[in-house]
């Protein structure tokens, strides 16, 4: 299994970014996927899954209505739409898979897969 990000960077706030994850390594179209991040001088918390099956859920109240995650199975690549980006949205953001469904519902930040993460900077 093999998961690249790309995408972070610099952003000022009311910016957007698009993080991309490229998956290798495992049947990707029946894979559920997911984002997490890292607040600096915080744990690891969820951000959003999308299912297998295409259904989405945003792990942080912070980030429902700013952000959105898609899928293209064609390209075995997840994506993460970020708009008016805040400076607490400052993370590493990381792409994760083999994971339980009902540990994003929880907030439990376990994955069997992750990628080596992007760093998101928001600031002025």
């Amino acid at each position: 299994v093999q998961l690249v990000e790309s995408g972070g960077g610099l952003v000022q706030p009311g910016g957007s970014l698009r993080l991309s994850c490229a998956a290798s390594g495992f049947i990707f179209s029946t894979t559920d996927m997911g984002w997490a991040r890292r607040v600096p001088g915080k744990g690891l918390e969820w951000v959003s899954a999308i299912y297998s099956d295409g259904s989405t859920y945003y792990g942080a109240d912070s980030v429902k209505g700013r952000f959105t995650i898609s899928r293209d199975n064609a390209k075995n690549t997840v994506y993460l739409q970020m708009n008016s980006l805040k400076p607490e949205d400052t993370a590493v953001y990381y792409c994760a898979t083999d994971f339980r469904r009902g540990h994003v519902l929880n907030g439990t930040v376990r994955a069997g897969s992750w990628g080596q993460g992007t760093q998101v900077i928001v600031s002025s």
